[in-house]
């Protein structure tokens, strides 16, 4: 069995399930209450939002726990607009960001706000000019991910921050739920930068876990009322198993990162510079810097997205259509659409996305299935 498919979940570490098993059978108790066990649990909450901070440079303070992606995206835009609508009702994104970015921004533009999306190039970059004129006087939040999810495309987040620097209160936040142990934390955590979100099970924590950053003096609405937790900013009993796991699981991706990053652009372009050879094939995905080392995404003209996977999964090769969440509901890529791929060729496009346990024979492998399976398609279509 070769996966391919990391962007959408990562299997998570022998270690770190151990961690989540001893947490969940030794440290039980209800970080919240006042007896030893309560203290043992929020003794252990508060370790592990301090690991946190110390591997991305921040203060244990900014550091707040969640259910994941999802939830921080919501979090960081809705809370924002709870916080600053009376100030102004316009916010900035981009068309390839995730659906919870999306999908959000569609939601409070319903409750009277009103949203720029800026468009992409051929790559699936924004233009940082086309963000400067988007600006406005009543611009509350500019939101623009990391690295994008399909193709892998690496926003400008360090040109976006120094036009940002002249419009000081204006929330500026990253998705980067695709950029963690990628060699970006330094373009993820710039000073700029005051909300960032992440997701526990893209680096081989449990689901149902992550956490955002939250800029220090940076003021944020909740979206759960109840119990208080996280300094009244996001009630809820913690899962301080997943919490603790999650800690774990960030210091040993983080310990080998630059060894892990070099590792996966290997074999992408190992995989890489051997689709490119097929006439048939289109590489939405680049090799330079400017893409993250772990997405590649690809089409085979005349074949669904969905029956490639399915091919590769016969010979048993897990990659994905270019988004798990859109995949199972046969749409077309949002992010090729922006781009201004022609929808005949976004319906075939598919992605493989690599971590670190993946090998260079896993490579080989998928290439020689690949060729078989190529060959296939062609009989069929001619």
């Amino acid at each position: 069995m070769i996966y391919f498919d990391n962007s959408a979940t990562t299997k998570v570490y022998p270690e770190v399930l151990t961690t989540y098993t001893k947490v969940s059978e030794a440290i039980w108790g209800n970080p919240s209450s006042l007896h030893k066990m309560g203290e043992n649990a929020y003794n252990l909450l508060e370790q592990s939002r301090a690991q946190i901070a110390e591997l991305l440079g921040c203060q244990k303070e900014e550091i707040f726990f969640t259910s994941g992606g999802t939830e921080g995206d919501n979090w960081a835009i809705k809370g924002t607009a709870l916080e600053k609508g009376i100030y102004g009702k316009h916010l900035i994104t981009t068309q390839v960001e995730h659906p919870a970015v999306l999908n959000s921004m569609k939601q409070l533009e319903k409750l009277g706000f009103e949203v720029t999306y800026l468009p992409v190039d051929e790559n699936g970059r924004v233009s940082v000019l086309d963000l400067k004129q988007a600006l406005r006087k009543d611009t509350i939040l500019v939101s623009v991910m990391a690295v994008n999810n399909e193709v892998g495309t690496i926003q400008p987040l360090k040109e976006i921050a120094r036009v940002l620097a002249d419009h000081p209160k204006v929330h500026f936040h990253v998705d980067a739920v695709q950029a963690v142990g990628k060699g970006l934390t330094d373009l993820i955590m710039d000073e700029r930068v005051d909300l960032v979100t992440f997701s526990g099970h893209k680096f081989h924590a449990p689901r149902g876990v992550g956490f955002l950053y939250k800029k220090a003096g940076r003021k944020l609405a909740p979206l759960l009322s109840g119990g208080g937790q996280e300094k009244n900013l996001r009630s809820s009993t913690e899962n301080l198993p997943a919490i603790a796991a999650m800690a774990k699981a960030l210091r040993l991706l983080l310990e080998n990162e630059t060894k892990n990053v070099a590792h996966e652009q290997v074999i992408r372009q190992k995989i890489f510079e051997h689709l490119q050879a097929f006439d048939k094939v289109t590489l939405f995905s680049q090799l330079d810097d400017k893409f993250a080392p772990h997405i590649l995404c690809f089409a085979i003209a005349g074949v669904r997205g969905e029956t490639i996977v399915h091919a590769f999964e016969d010979q048993g090769v897990f990659i994905s259509t270019t988004s798990a969440c859109s995949s199972k509901k046969g749409q077309v890529s949002s992010t090729l659409h922006a781009m201004q791929v022609d929808d005949k060729i976004a319906t075939s496009a598919v992605r493989v996305s690599l971590d670190e346990n993946n090998t260079m024979a896993q490579a080989d492998k998928f290439n020689q299935i690949f060729d078989d399976i190529y060959q296939k398609f062609l009989k069929i279509n001619s």
